[in-house]
């Protein structure tokens, strides 16, 4: 899961994704396309609502995107086109490339929608991001389970 700081959509994503996921033998990591945030916990408007939802992601620590993001991961979901952009410049071969998916198109194929960046909102952005990413979340699951035969 990947958005610019780490700290408000990715640490979400990630929360939301390895909760739907905990019976499925996956990683669920995330990170983001800037340094600006390194070691950061979640902002709390994230670890709120996540909370609400019986998530827990407070434990977390923002990280940068690495190149070898891409190789040891086999699904790398990115927030927005910015960091579409920004994770595709890390890839260093095809494969690598068509790993890299906007997270919406889960749950909205074709339709390349972006998760807004709630930083400077309040905390309805949230509780919106966090819908937008449990549906996304949910359709990944379900393909996911496909991918696994559960």
């Amino acid at each position: 899961m990947v958005c610019l700081g780490n700290i408000c959509r990715s640490p979400l994503a990630e929360g939301i994704l390895a909760e739907k996921c905990k019976h499925l033998p996956i990683i669920v990591d995330s990170a983001g396309t800037s340094a600006y945030h390194i070691g950061h916990a979640p902002d709390i408007r994230s670890q709120n609502i996540a909370s609400i939802n019986h998530i827990t992601i407070g434990d977390q620590r923002a990280r940068e995107l690495t190149s070898t993001d891409l190789e040891t991961f086999d699904l790398i979901y990115v927030m927005d086109s910015s960091n579409l952009t920004n994770t595709l410049k890390l890839a260093k071969n095809k494969e690598d490339k068509k790993k890299v998916h906007l997270i919406l198109n889960a749950s909205n194929p074709g339709q390349n929608q972006n998760v807004p960046d709630p930083y400077y909102g309040g905390d309805q952005g949230f509780k919106n991001i966090f819908d937008m990413l449990n549906d996304a979340c949910e359709a990944i699951r379900i393909q996911l389970e496909k991918e696994f035969n559960v």
